[in-house]
C-alpha cells in the first residue's frame, strides 16, 4: 500500500571512477523545498534545501546560507572530546566544505533576488575512503532541482588525483596522500565554475589536463540531474521576486556623464579612486536634489547606478585600451617591497608589499609536541605546519565588530597552507612544528596570495630548510559577453586589484616554484571558459609569480643556516621501535627522569623517531647522549662514566646507563689485590668503567679506568 506521508522513490544511477553514483529523490526529508540523498560506494550525503516564499524585507543582497554537517556517527565514531560528546560548532574541514558548495552555486541564482535560501548538506555515511565532500556539491546542486529552485543549471563536484603519473577520479584519502595532485572542480554542463588544488610542484600541462578530465565527469553528473528532473517534474518555485534596478536612474547616470566624466576615477591608491567617486555623486545628487526630496528616485538608487556605469567603463578600457585603473599593463604586477626580520624577538618574519596590499607574516617554532591534532569525522591527522590568516577591519580602513575568524580567514588560511605544505622539509630533517600567521595590515586584493608570499620569507627567515620557495599571483579575467552570457573577447590581467576582482570575471589564484604548481583557487563569473584561456593565464602567471620571487630572494636569497637564537633547539634520535620501551621506562620512569633532570621535552613517535626540544644545546645535548647510552648495545672497548649501585662480596655492580648494568670483578677495583669491596668503592660513587667483554647470555663484565688512564681488567676465570 503506497505511504501518503511519502512521496514517491525516484533515482538515477552511474559508475564514476570506478564507483557507483546513486541519486535519489523521495526517501528522506519530505518537508524541506528541495532533498536528494547522493550514494558514493558506502559514502551516502544528505542534501535538503529550504526556499523562503517572500523576499526579505529590505535586504539588498541575496541571502544564502550553506551547511555542510559532518556526523561522526556516520563513521562509526564517538567524537573524540572527553567532556562534548554532541556534533556541534563546525570543524574546519566542515567550513572549506561549506565554502565549496558556496562558490560554485551562488552565481547559478538570478540576481535580484531576495528570498531566503538555505542548503544543508549532512554526511549520513562516510566509508572512510573518499573525500565525502564532493558528493556534498552534487546533493546541494539536486536539492535545488528538485525543489524547482530557479537556478541557471545543475552543478556537480569531481575530484582528481595523479598517481603514478596516472589521473584517478575521486581519489581515496591513501592515493591523495601518494600522489601529486589533489583537484576539487565544480562545473555546470557548460563551463568549470571554481577549482581547488593542492600539488606537489605540478607542471601547468598536467594540471590542464586534470581540468578536462574533471569537466568531463561534472558533464555526467549534471545530466544524471537532468534526467532525475525528468522523472520527478518538480514544480517550479513561483515566489521570486527579484530586486529590480531603478532603469530611470541608470538613464540619469548615462544622460549627465559623459566618458571624460567616468575616466576620472582612476589612480594606483585606493583613495585615488574612491576621491572622484565622490565627487561624481555629489553633482548627481545634487543635480537630481529636487526629485531626491520629492522621493521620485533615491540617492542609493543613483548610486549603484553610478557604481554600475564606473564598472562597465573600467571594462571597456581594459577590452579596448588595455588600459587599467592604476595604468598598469594587462600582465603588469604592482610595485614591491619586501623584507625580512622585522620584529626582534620572533622566530621568523616577512613583510611582503604589493601595491596597497601589505601583509605581515611571522612563524614560530616549536617541539612536535605542538602539533595539532585534528579530529575529523572521517580522518584524523596531525599537523606539524599550519598557517593562520587574519583579515582584521581596519586593513580595509573599516570599523566593525570582531566576531571571531570568519569562514572566508579560514579558506584564505588554507590556501596559504596548501601552497607551502610540498615544500616543508620531513619531520626526519627538521623536527620543528611550524606556525605561520599572516596579518593583513592593508588590502586592496590578493592579501592570500601576499601571505603566501610572507609566509615563505617568514620561514626562510627562521632557519626552516625550504625545499624550493614559493610565490603567488592572483589573476583576473575580462571578457566581452554577448546575449547568450558567452564572451567575444578577453582580456587576462595580472595581479587584479580589488575593484578588478569585484567587477571582474575570474578570481585565478596561483601559487608555485620555479618547477612547478603547489596551489590554485578559481571563481568564474562566466559560462564556456575554455582550457585554452586557462592555459594562457596560467603561462602569464607563471611570469608574474618569477617577476614577485626575485623581489623576495633580494633580500633573503635561501633559507638561513642557523635557526633564529630565540628558536628552540630540536634534535632527534632514530632508534629501533622495539627500543621505544627502554626510553618509556617503567611506568615512564625513565623519560620522566630525562625530561626533570634536562629540562627537555620528549616525543617519541611509533616508528622510533624520538624528538628533543631544549632551551639550549647544552641541556638538548645532555638528554640526546642519555637516549642513545640507553638504546646503544655495548660493545668491548666502550667507556661511560657508571654509578655504583649494588655491593657483592665478589665485585660491584655498576650502572652505565639508564636500565644497564654490568659487574667490575673485585679484581678490577683498585691496584692491588682488595680482600674488600666497600673498602674500593661506596654505592652511589661515580667511577669510569670500560666493557671487558659481553657474554653470550646478554651479560656485561667490566674494567676499570683510573683518573690517570689505567686499566684494571678482571683476573681471567678459573
Amino acid at each position: 500500500m503506497d505511504n501518503p506521508y511519502k512521496p514517491e522513490l525516484h533515482s538515477v544511477t552511474a559508475e564514476i571512477g570506478g564507483r557507483q553514483l546513486t541519486i535519489e529523490h523521495g526517501r528522506f526529508a519530505f518537508q524541506a523545498t528541495g532533498s536528494a540523498t547522493i550514494t558514493l560506494g558506502d559514502t551516502v550525503i544528505l542534501g535538503n534545501a529550504t526556499l523562503a516564499k517572500t523576499p526579505r524585507a529590505g535586504c539588498d543582497f541575496f541571502p544564502l546560507t550553506v551547511d555542510y554537517e559532518e556526523k561522526h556517527y556516520a563513521a562509526g565514531k564517538i567524537k573524540g572530546s572527553r567532556f562534548v560528546k554532541r556534533d556541534g560548532r563546525p570543524s574546519e574541514n566542515a567550513i572549506l566544505r561549506c565554502r565549496m558548495i558556496d562558490r560554485p552555486i551562488r552565481p547559478l541564482f538570478p540576481k535580484g533576488m531576495t528570498n531566503d535560501v538555505q542548503i544543508i548538506t549532512t554526511v549520513l555515511s562516510a566509508d572512510l575512503e573518499v573525500d565525502p565532500g564532493i558528493s556534498a556539491i552534487t546533493a546541494a546542486s539536486a536539492a535545488l532541482l528538485m525543489a524547482g529552485a530557479p537556478i541557471a543549471a545543475p552543478v556537480a563536484g569531481i575530484k582528481i588525483g595523479y598517481v603514478d603519473e596516472k589521473f584517478v577520479v575521486n581519489p581515496t584519502y591513501e592515493q591523495e596522500k601518494e600522489g601529486r595532485l589533489n583537484l576539487t572542480v565544480a562545473g555546470t554542463m557548460e563551463a568549470i565554475t571554481m577549482v581547488e588544488a593542492g600539488a606537489k610542484e605540478l607542471p601547468e600541462e598536467i594540471m590542464l589536463e586534470a581540468l578536462t578530465i574533471a569537466h568531463g565527469e561534472i558533464k555526467k553528473i549534471c545530466q544524471m540531474q537532468l534526467d532525475l528532473v525528468a522523472q520527478v517534474n518538480p514544480t517550479k518555485w513561483d515566489h521570486v521576486l527579484l530586486r529590480e534596478k531603478n532603469e530611470s536612474a541608470a538613464g540619469i547616470v548615462a544622460d549627465f556623464f559623459t566618458k571624460d566624466d567616468l575616466d576620472t576615477v582612476a589612480g594606483k591608491l585606493k583613495q585615488d579612486v574612491k576621491t572622484p567617486i565622490s565627487v561624481l555623486e555629489e553633482r548627481l545628487f545634487e543635480a537630481q536634489a529636487a526629485a531626491i526630496e520629492a522621493e521620485e528616485i533615491s540617492k542609493g538608487d543613483l548610486a549603484g547606478a553610478l557604481q554600475d556605469a564606473l564598472d562597465k567603463n573600467m571594462r571597456q578600457n581594459i577590452l579596448d585600451k588595455d588600459t587599467r585603473l592604476d595604468g598598469r599593463g594587462l600582465d603588469e604586477v604592482r610595485q614591491l617591497e619586501t623584507a625580512v626580520a622585522v620584529l626582534p624577538r620572533t622566530h621568523g618574519t616577512g613583510l611582503f608589499q604589493r601595491g596597497e596590499t601589505q601583509v605581515l607574516s611571522v612563524a614560530t617554532l616549536g617541539s612536535p609536541g605542538k602539533s595539532q591534532i585534528i579530529d575529523t569525522m572521517d580522518v584524523d591527522e596531525v599537523r606539524r605546519y599550519m598557517h593562520h590568516y587574519n583579515f582584521p577591519p581596519y586593513s580595509t580602513g573599516e570599523a566593525k565588530m570582531l566576531r571571531g575568524t570568519s569562514r572566508r580567514e579560514v579558506g584564505h588560511g588554507d590556501l596559504g597552507e596548501r601552497a607551502l605544505l610540498p615544500v616543508l622539509p620531513t619531520m626526519e630533517d627538521f623536527p620543528y612544528t611550524m606556525l605561520v600567521v599572516s596579518e593583513i595590515l592593508s588590502c586592496n586584493g590578493s592579501s592570500s596570495m601576499g601571505s603566501v608570499c610572507g609566509s615563505t620569507m617568514a620561514l626562510m627567515d627562521a632557519g626552516v630548510p625550504l625545499i624550493r620557495p614559493v610565490s603567488g599571483i592572483a589573476m583576473g579575467l575580462v571578457t566581452d559577453k554577448d546575449a547568450d552570457g558567452k564572451f567575444n573577447t578577453y582580456k587576462i590581467l595580472s595581479d587584479i586589484q580589488g575593484l578588478e576582482d569585484f567587477a571582474g570575471d575570474m578570481d585565478f589564484k596561483v601559487t608555485g616554484t620555479t618547477e612547478g604548481l603547489t596551489a590554485l583557487q578559481m571563481d568564474i563569473k562566466v559560462k564556456g571558459l575554455s582550457i585554452d584561456i586557462l592555459r594562457e593565464a596560467l603561462e602569464q602567471s607563471k611570469r608574474g609569480r618569477q617577476h614577485i620571487l626575485d623581489s623576495m630572494l633580494a633580500v633573503i636569497p635561501e633559507p638561513r643556516a642557523e635557526l633564529n637564537k630565540y628558536a628552540p633547539m630540536i634534535d632527534s634520535v632514530k632508534i629501533d621501535p622495539e627500543q621505544i620501551g627502554a626510553i618509556i621506562g617503567k611506568g615512564g620512569e625513565t623519560i620522566q627522569k630525562i625530561t626533570k633532570e634536562c629540562e627537555v621535552e620528549i616525543d617519541v613517535g611509533e616508528d622510533g623517531l624520538v624528538v628533543i626540544t631544549a632551551p639550549d644545546q647544552e641541556r638538548g645535548k645532555k638528554a640526546k647522549e642519555w637516549i642513545e647510552s640507553i638504546v646503544k648495545v655495548p660493545e668491548p672497548g666502550d667507556e661511560y662514566d657508571g654509578k655504583v649501585v649494588r655491593i657483592m662480596d665478589f665485585g660491584a655492580f655498576v650502572e652505565f646507563a639508564p636500565g644497564k648494568d654490568g659487574m667490575l670483578h673485585i679484581s678490577a677495583l683498585q691496584q692491588g689485590r682488595t680482600e674488600k669491596v666497600s673498602d674500593a668503592v661506596k654505592i652511589g660513587e661515580i667511577i669510569r668503567i670500560r666493557i671487558h667483554e659481553v657474554d653470550p647470555m646478554g651479560r656485561v663484565n667490566l674494567a676499570r679506568v683510573l683518573p690517570d688512564g689505567t686499566v684494571l681488567t678482571p683476573a681471567p676465570r678459573r
